[in-house]
């Protein structure tokens, strides 16, 4: 039963009316300190939970998540605001007794205890904040590509070569004998340098790749959203 609901159970809870629109969140419940039974329900409601009202929690019903009303739309939305002033004035009393068709019981009010309608509300500002991280990607790449070119290369040598040179020395001596029939024949070989043309394979270089790293600075940036908080008073006195 509605009557026998504890703070704790409906607190914070989102409140829908009879008809089935959500008018706001439960902010607090009153009991009867003659009975201890739930008797009120305070209900924040409107821009940022700034109007607050009383409703009868007889007739209402308590889901999972969200709290229904035995109240209409239209009843709720014209219900008088309260505050800690109105909550103490006789004739406020009587006014919120008599929106929702109950009979007024006379200065009694001061009988039901609540806890909340003494704090404030408050809501949380939210901020969005830049998350600059860093990552590595690849921005190219370095090869080493070895391949075989053919250059004609031409380089002077030096060659010897022997030559005959016929020479000639006067002799003027008597020998023996006569001189003889036949052909004499003298032979000398000649020999001559020629090239030679070898290859063999010769390191002359090593060639590798090293990386190194350069420090850049770069500026970046984005929007962000802020949430900003203004209050909006209702005044009797004013």
């Amino acid at each position: 039963m509605a009557s026998t609901l504890q703070r704790e159970q409906v607190q914070g809870r989102e409140v829908f009316t009879a008809d089935g629109d959500k008018v706001g969140t439960v902010e607090d419940i009153y009991y009867d300190t003659a009975t201890n039974e739930c008797e009120w329900v305070a209900v924040k409601a409107g821009f940022l939970g700034m109007k607050r009202m009383l409703v009868p929690i007889e007739g209402a019903q308590l889901h999972e998540d969200h709290l229904d009303l035995a109240y209409t739309k239209d009843q709720l939305s014209n219900a008088p605001d309260i505050d800690d002033t109105r909550l103490r004035s006789d004739d406020d009393e009587k006014v919120i007794y008599e929106h929702y068709g109950l009979e007024y019981p006379g200065a009694s009010f001061g009988e039901y205890r609540g806890e909340s309608v003494d704090g404030g509300g408050s809501v949380v500002r939210h901020e969005e904040e830049l998350e600059v991280g860093k990552r590595t990607v690849e921005t190219g790449r370095a090869r080493l590509r070895k391949w075989v070119e053919t250059e004609q290369v031409a380089e002077d040598v030096p060659l010897r070569r022997e030559t005959a040179e016929v020479r000639r020395e006067p002799i003027d001596q008597v020998v023996d004998g006569t001189i003889g029939d036949g052909e004499q024949v003298v032979e000398v070989e000649l020999h001559a340098e020629e090239p030679v043309v070898s290859k063999q394979t010769v390191a002359r270089e090593r060639v590798s790749i090293d990386k190194d790293v350069e420090t850049d600075v770069e500026r970046v940036s984005d929007t962000v959203r802020n949430e900003r908080v203004e209050v909006e008073r209702e005044d009797d006195r004013y």
